[in-house]
């Protein structure tokens, strides 16, 4: 079973105070498995942000001990700042992230919140999925009155905690409460502005911002509030659902800015609230200036960003990962106000924590070295992966050069549907480049398995066969993807820019050789698998591929010849 994890991004009430932060922060790398991923303070608002990751239990473990050193260190009756808050440890977000739904995921957010009140005497509330009530879902609702309400809100009987002592007392005095939760991945994005006035950023907020604005009567700050039948006052909703936002000014920066929660990124993406605020803010005469993520960021989010900015100039979108990343935070402005790096910023490479360098990852002359030295891997399998990569690298480049050509703008479209085709080949054959190495590697590892017992022959013997399947399944996808991507060499010989018509040629036959090479090494560890029937039946697939990749080099030779 794969492992589950979850994501913590408590927001702690201190934001000026490193040494105090640091030691907040740290506490939950105390537990073993958790990996604390990013410190994101702000000056301003002093809070900061902190986000962790790991399995549930310990996870859980790290969230008790990090509200617990909070409470030890921060004084609330001395705090201020430009965040709405209530407590030392102010939210406690719990995420899903992996083999984990999010009705597991709440019944750990009360786990937390039980322990929070029974051992540490921290009152609190649960909000959005794991609220007790509907009352209690919002945030916003929860956090009504903020720290200096408490003393009220605690009187009140509709009011009384979900955890925690239920009266006022010397430990809120110095904690406050806490709000814990179950959530989707909420991205924290706030807009900047070439102005300082809050109200025009409060202004821009509320024309986005779901919960939009109150009707009033006549003039629209000043006015009457326009109440409905059961009186309440009537909103005008805002453009964008899934979103939260309000003004605010940052000394730090000498700015203002608008700070959204965008709570469900599949219905309004970064990309969508940044363009909106341009929109709204270029109808009341103010300019954005660029953004700031507050956090980290899924990769998918700022490629998503990177191919809407892409469409909108009429660029092709098969192009790199990296050099999309570069799109979106320049698109974005996201180093507007300090430098972006993706490394420490994308949930997905700060969470990559893979020890063992992998092939792909080699400069080419140490890749080479490599390949030449005494060891048996990379072997023949990895190269036709990787000379399959640079085929369809050639192809994707033809595509994308002529998505650029001055003149075909009308037809940049059809080419960058060709470069993206690419990519995902490119990409799913430099997997293969490490993954062949990996199959091999397990076919030694079944032979070192220990052979003192007939139980143990019979483990080792079966360890041997599947890890020889495996060894030779994996040349025969890249036997599939080097042919299947010929296409894109194919296609772009044809229609592509004819000044490049020898690299299409070379990519295809780069994807040829790569083809051949797989079909070798899917041959020889074909023999050494007992099973026949599955033997015979991969064999012949793999003939069928080398025979229709052959053909597709003559008709690619063809035009060649003809054009050249």
């Amino acid at each position: 079973m794969n492992k589950q994890l979850i994501e913590c991004v408590p927001n702690i009430s201190e934001g000026r105070d490193i040494q105090k932060i640091n030691a907040i922060a740290n506490s939950v790398t105390t537990v073993e498995g958790v990996k604390l991923l990013d410190v994101d303070p702000g000056k301003a608002t002093n809070r900061t942000v902190i986000t962790f990751v790991g399995e549930p239990a310990q996870v859980i473990e790290a969230a008790f001990r990090l509200i617990k050193k909070a409470s030890e260190l921060i004084d609330m009756s001395k705090h201020t700042g430009e965040h709405p808050r209530f407590g030392a440890t102010d939210v406690c977000p719990l995420v899903p992230i992996a083999n984990i739904s999010m009705e597991e995921t709440a019944k750990y957010a009360h786990k937390l919140g039980k322990r929070v009140g029974d051992e540490l005497g921290i009152s609190g509330y649960f909000y959005e999925n794991a609220a007790t009530s509907i009352e209690r879902k919002n945030l916003a609702t929860v956090r009504s009155g903020e720290y200096e309400g408490l003393k009220d809100k605690l009187a009140n009987p509709n009011w009384q905690p979900d955890f925690g002592p239920a009266t006022y007392s010397q430990k809120i005095v110095s904690a406050g409460v806490t709000a814990i939760s179950a959530r989707d991945f909420l991205i924290a994005y706030n807009v900047n502005l070439n102005s300082t006035s809050t109200r025009r950023a409060n202004a821009i907020a509320f024309d986005v911002r779901e919960a939009g604005r109150v009707k009033r009567e006549g003039n629209p700050i000043t006015g009457k509030k326009v109440l409905d039948a059961n009186g309440e006052p009537v909103r005008i909703p805002g453009k964008l659902k899934a979103v939260k936002g309000i003004g605010w000014y940052i000394e730090e920066y000498g700015i203002a800015q608008i700070s959204y929660n965008l709570t469900n990124i599949s219905i309004t993406s970064m990309h969508e609230a940044f363009d909106a605020t341009v929109d709204s803010a270029t109808e009341r005469g103010l300019r954005v200036t660029g953004s700031e993520l507050v956090g980290l960021v899924p990769l998918q989010a700022m490629l998503a960003a990177a191919d809407y900015f892409l469409a909108k100039q009429q660029r092709s979108l098969g192009i790199s990962e990296s050099e999309k990343i570069k799109i979106a935070v320049k698109s974005l402005g996201l180093d507007n106000l300090k430098p972006f790096n993706a490394q420490e910023r994308i949930i997905e490479y700060v969470m990559n924590t893979d020890v063992n360098k992998k092939l792909i990852d080699f400069s080419v002359k140490d890749f080479a070295e490599e390949t030449a030295s005494e060891s048996m891997a990379p072997g023949g399998g990895s190269i036709s992966a990787y000379v399959g990569t640079l085929g369809v690298s050639l192809g994707t480049m033809v595509a994308n050069l002529s998505a650029h050509k001055a003149g075909w703008d009308d037809k940049w479209e059809f080419y960058s549907k060709w470069a993206q085709k690419g990519q995902a080949y490119k990409n799913e054959l430099l997997f293969l480049v490490d993954e062949d190495t990996n199959a091999f590697n397990k076919i030694i590892d079944g032979f070192r398995m220990p052979k003192s017992t007939d139980a143990e022959k019979e483990i080792r013997k079966k360890a041997i066969e599947n890890a020889t399947k495996y060894a030779t399944e994996i040349p025969f996808r890249v036997m599939e993807t080097a042919y299947n991507s010929m296409e894109v060499m194919l296609a772009m010989a044809k229609e592509g820019l004819q000044n490049s018509l020898s690299d299409a040629g070379v990519g295809a036959l780069c994807a040829r050789t790569a083809v051949i090479g797989a079909y070798f090494n899917v041959r020889i560890n074909a023999k050494d698998i007992k099973d026949k029937t599955f033997a015979e039946d991969i064999l012949l697939k793999a003939k069928d591929i080398y025979n229709k990749t052959i053909e597709l080099e003559q008709e690619m030779m063809q035009i060649i010849d003809k054009a050249i």
